[in-house]
């Protein structure tokens, strides 16, 4: 059995070796021996502690799903003007952490799944309801409800695509592009709506 007080840290390096086998296996390659093997441990040891492949993956989602919540946590400390504090919910999407091949393959894996676990699907909607919970905060203050829902919910999608596109090697952007274009459309639509106020 494992010491007292190194659970944690046996955990997050079983689920570190988990995504960089994802990476190079993909989800199906990815087993207890394999993510065992590069954690130098015993596949009873994963198993003791998530049970099975299911398990371990599960806890891998909501890893990845805590550090996208870590970005926005960090970003937003100390901001307090609305429009900035939407630029930093932008660019926490982009950070550097959400864009490695490796974490960029396990999202990717991750959301092939959604549709048929679930447990992953309720990951999902924490992580796709946050990011619109995180833009309305802001958007409410520079707009009337109906259009700050209306802006965040495109921007959300913007961003989700956005993402999808920079991190694919086909998609044609780069993360710097992306991000820009993300800014550009939440900017468009602020100013579009102020002019509908002023003209109203």
């Amino acid at each position: 059995m494992p010491k007292r007080g190194m659970e944690p840290i046996r955990q997050m390096q079983f689920i570190e070796a988990t995504v960089q086998i994802i990476h190079e296996e993909g989800l199906h390659g990815t087993t207890l021996s394999r993510v065992a093997r590069r954690a130098g441990a015993s596949p009873g040891l994963v198993a003791h502690y998530f049970g099975d492949k299911s398990g371990l993956l599960h806890a891998t989602f909501r890893h990845l799903a805590r550090a996208l919540g870590t970005e926005f946590r960090d970003r937003l400390i100390g901001i307090r003007e609305p429009r900035a504090r939407l630029m930093a919910v932008i660019d926490a999407n982009f950070a550097e952490s959400q864009s490695s091949p490796a974490v960029v393959s396990a999202w990717l894996a991750f959301w092939g799944q959604v549709n048929h676990r679930p447990e992953l699907a309720r990951v999902q909607r924490v992580v796709t309801g946050r990011l619109k919970s995180n833009l309305l905060y802001s958007l409410r203050e520079l707009a009337d409800a109906e259009a700050a829902e209306r802006i965040a919910s495109g921007l959300a999608v913007m961003i989700d695509g956005l993402w999808l596109r920079a991190m694919l090697r086909t998609g044609g952007l780069n993360v710097a592009e992306a991000r820009s274009m993300a800014r550009d459309y939440l900017t468009a639509h602020l100013l579009a709506h102020q002019s509908e106020m002023m003209n109203a």
